[in-house]
């Protein structure tokens, strides 16, 4: 069985026929309804379309992609009770990628009339970072579907994995600082995220002082499973919960403090030190490699 479970929005496994040549020349993803934006670095024309992974022993279904959870809207219109100053007659409106003080937000729900804001809701995405490639995996798929594809691909022995602690921690700490915002002005801040993921946060991380959804919080954390029909998968909500600004510190425990910051920053240039970074003296420029 491939490790790609979705393929540009479609299951690799469907029952369903599948003009799977057709799909890859289109690159067409069904959720953001044109070309998929994930692209290969070494070829930007070339889109990459993975949205889903099996990873591990227990091959679970891991969303890699952002935007396979707008499946549907569906985990917008699960905000919709957050818009507490909303009124029948009001259009809603949602915007993406706007910034705040405290970062950019993904997503933002407003509820409107004549062209004026009545209320507001924040709502952010995180799916899984991988390491490593999935192409390799990607075209020995499409390789045992009918598609041609060069031989030096699909015996690369490169693979994949899930950075799991780089993508929880980063959240965590992005979400401190837009949460005091949110919290600042009254208004609710989501965070959708997969089952999997909050699964992980909750056993790496102080999870248990998290309320079961209160509306009066602030912060309000949207899990998500992924179920197969053995045609497709389909998002369903699986958990809710709320907090503010303190728990999510208290969530952080040690990394909650003034070097919040400076902590994140130090794991994420670590990860990128090696040999080819290496500060050489006798080079007339100064680093190798650059």
């Amino acid at each position: 069985m491939s490790r790609i479970s979705e393929l540009f929005g479609v299951c690799t496994t469907t029952d369903a026929i599948v003009d799977w040549p057709a799909l890859v020349s289109s690159q067409y993803c069904p959720y953001l309804r044109r070309k998929c934006l994930k692209n290969r670095k070494s070829q930007p024309d070339v889109a990459i379309g993975t949205c889903t992974v099996r990873h591990g022993a227990n091959k679970r279904d891991v969303i890699i992609c952002p935007f396979r959870l707008l499946e549907r809207k569906r985990v917008f219109t699960d905000c919709l009770h957050l818009l507490t100053l909303n009124e029948p007659g009001n259009d809603l409106h949602l915007l993406s990628e706007i910034s705040i003080p405290g970062g950019n937000v993904d997503y933002v729900l407003v509820a409107a009339r004549n062209g004026k804001v009545k209320d507001f809701v924040g709502i952010e995405f995180q799916t899984l970072d991988t390491t490593g490639t999935v192409w390799p995996e990607r075209q020995r798929f499409l390789q045992r579907v009918g598609l041609s594809v060069l031989a030096s691909e699909t015996e690369s022995r490169k693979t994949f994995g899930m950075n799991w602690k780089m993508t929880a921690k980063t959240i965590l700490v992005q979400l401190h600082h837009k949460v005091q915002t949110f919290e600042s002005i009254h208004k609710h801040f989501v965070l959708v995220v997969q089952d999997h993921l909050l699964s992980y946060m909750r056993r790496e991380f102080s999870f248990d002082h998290l309320n079961t959804a209160r509306i009066g919080d602030p912060m309000h954390i949207h899990a998500y499973g992924l179920v197969s029909s053995g045609i497709d998968y389909r998002l369903e909500l699986a958990e809710r919960l709320s907090t503010d600004v303190a728990g999510i510190a208290r969530c952080l425990g040690r990394q909650a403090s003034p070097n919040m910051e400076l902590e994140q920053i130090i794991e994420l240039l670590e990860v990128r030190l090696s040999t080819d970074t290496l500060l050489d003296p006798l080079t007339p420029g100064g680093a190798t490699g650059l």
